[in-house]
């Protein structure tokens, strides 16, 4: 019996894979806020996000925080890159 356990621990070792990267954003586009024909809601953004068609894909990113990158001529913190 402790063969047979000891068979059976060997067995279940399972080598581990490397994982691939991981995105962690999506790019997309600022289309600009909420509105009707005379008001316009400047807590309510609309944005559009690249690879996102149907109201189910975007059913995700509901609530989501958004970051805005762009890039400037003067380098801050060894980065041309700035985000708000």
């Amino acid at each position: 019996e402790k063969e047979q356990i000891a068979a059976g621990a060997t067995k279940k070792k399972v080598e581990k894979k490397t994982k691939q990267p991981v995105r962690l954003y999506a790019k997309g586009v600022i289309l600009g806020y909420k509105r009707s024909k005379s008001n316009s809601y400047a807590n309510c953004t609309l944005l559009k996000v690249d690879g996102v068609r149907t109201r189910e894909d975007a059913a995700w990113y509901f609530g989501k925080r958004v970051a805005y990158v762009y890039k400037a001529k003067k380098e801050v913190k060894n980065s041309k890159f700035r985000v708000m």
